[in-house]
């Protein structure tokens, strides 16, 4: 064992100190290249941003390109940047991009920018370069009851100082859409608006819809104005449909109390009908009670039943007039 490890310690030593001059050569080369373009990058400094977990190459070119644009950038910087997950080529190609527009930016406030999730370098081309974006489809309904169907074309500048904690595209999105319905719906009729696109235009654009936002609005132009549905038409059509439908409920309703009386009545004529019946019903006991009585006589009760069948012999003769087909 002992003979192992004192041919192994050898071994050991040799592999630190090839780890060592890789990484010393590595640093010195960056260094060399650092010092040939004047960029100020210490030797041990670049040694020590492995130990930190900070890509050395990285720091060092990006050092390199700030410097030959005329940017002064401290090297801390870039680290605490990277350490903090920014991306360092991303905020100084911005800022190289700013000074050669003349826009006024720093690094602190390029590494903001990037650390909240925006593209810096973005940011600054469309503050050079502005971008257009399309809103989607936006239909209203004018004062005469007839839809509009108007897409528009924003017109929008990157704010730099809005950046930070401004709303984003979709806001103005959402905001010039709500400027449309607006506007066609203020109009008196949809004539108007044909008449003038440019009328929804200028007042969604007097509206300051990009308060608040990380854009400025430069423009904002309607691309397209098509005529839709006559919604009053249908809300008229739907309404009288309903009505029909309530009247046709009412008269149900009458119709089915009638119904209900009808049966009330005829109720009524059956129950009257029983009280002559049994009413009917008393006359035989009556006359047993005359007769037993002496108040009717049988000559009286003769006259009684003739009387009766003259009367049926009448009503026979009558009905069987009225059923003859000559008559």
């Amino acid at each position: 064992m002992n003979e192992i490890g004192y041919y192994a310690l050898p071994v050991v030593i040799g592999i630190v100190v090839l780890v060592l001059f890789f990484f010393i050569s590595t640093s010195i080369s960056l260094w060399i290249q650092a010092l040939v373009s004047g960029a100020k990058v210490g030797l041990f400094n670049i040694i020590f941003m492995r130990f930190r977990k900070v890509p050395p190459k990285l720091v060092v070119q990006s050092k390199i390109m700030a410097v030959k644009a005329g940017i002064e950038i401290s090297t801390d910087n870039f680290e605490s940047h990277f350490l903090a997950g920014g991306n360092i080529s991303r905020v100084v190609q911005s800022l190289i991009a700013a000074d050669k527009a003349n826009i006024e930016l720093d690094f602190n406030r390029a590494a903001a920018i990037d650390l909240a999730g925006r593209d810096v370098l973005e940011a600054v081309q469309m503050s050079v370069n502005p971008k257009v974006i399309e809103t989607p489809l936006v239909a209203a309904m004018a004062k005469d009851g007839i839809q509009l169907k108007a897409i528009s074309r924003v017109t929008v500048r990157a704010n730099i100082d809005r950046l930070v904690g401004g709303a984003g595209a979709d806001t103005i999105l959402a905001r010039v859409g709500e400027g449309i319905v607006t506007t066609i719906g203020s109009a008196d009729t949809h004539k108007k608006v044909l008449e003038n696109p440019d009328l929804i235009s200028k007042t969604v654009l007097a509206k300051g819809l990009d308060s608040g936002t990380a854009y400025e609005i430069l423009s904002i132009d309607i691309a397209d104005v098509d005529i839709g549905k006559n919604i009053g038409a249908e809300l008229e059509t739907d309404r009288a449909e309903a009505d029909k439908k309530i009247a046709q409920a009412k008269a149900e309703e009458r119709r089915a109390m009638a119904f209900a009386q009808e049966q009330e009545m005829r109720a009524r004529v059956e129950e009257m009908r029983a009280k002559v019946v049994e009413a009917e019903s008393q006359v035989p006991l009556a006359m047993a009670e005359a007769f037993r009585a002496g108040n009717l006589g049988i000559m009286d009760y003769y006259k009684m039943k003739n009387v009766m069948a003259d009367t049926d012999m009448r009503d026979k003769i009558a009905s069987d007039d009225r059923s003859d087909p000559k008559e």
